[in-house]
């Protein structure tokens, strides 16, 4: 069993940043791949971001390329997810999850955090 605890949420105005954080305890993080993703309401969980075991290898969805940047601290058991030049769209829950695989597919995650509120302002 792996718990997930998101943080870092809130409001913030088109153009700002948010920095995102996960802290994951019960098992070793070392040994999962971690993801980002968001759903709006009324929308399907979609993928944000993941990021391998080491940290090396990272995927991004086309939607937050450029700006959004994943990373972990595997002494810390955290991964987070620094998000820039945020836009209105961006508004979610966002959540963070483990994963066996470095990909895209939601259903692919084990375990999932309970999220927290991004909310960006026009």
């Amino acid at each position: 069993q792996v718990q997930l605890v998101e943080s870092g949420g809130g409001l913030v105005q088109a153009g700002g940043s948010l920095r995102l954080s996960c802290t994951a305890s019960g098992r070793t993080f070392s040994n999962y791949i971690m993801g980002w993703f968001r759903q709006a309401p009324g929308k399907e969980r979609e993928f944000v971001a993941a990021i391998n075991r080491s940290g090396a290898d990272t995927r991004y969805a086309d939607s937050v390329k450029g700006r959004f940047t994943i990373s972990r601290d595997n002494a810390k058991n955290t991964v987070s997810l620094q998000m820039n030049s945020l836009k209105p769209e961006d508004t979610a829950v966002y959540y963070c999850a483990t994963g066996n695989l470095l990909l895209t597919t939601t259903s692919l995650y084990d375990y999932w955090g309970q999220g927290t509120q991004v909310t960006v302002s026009s």
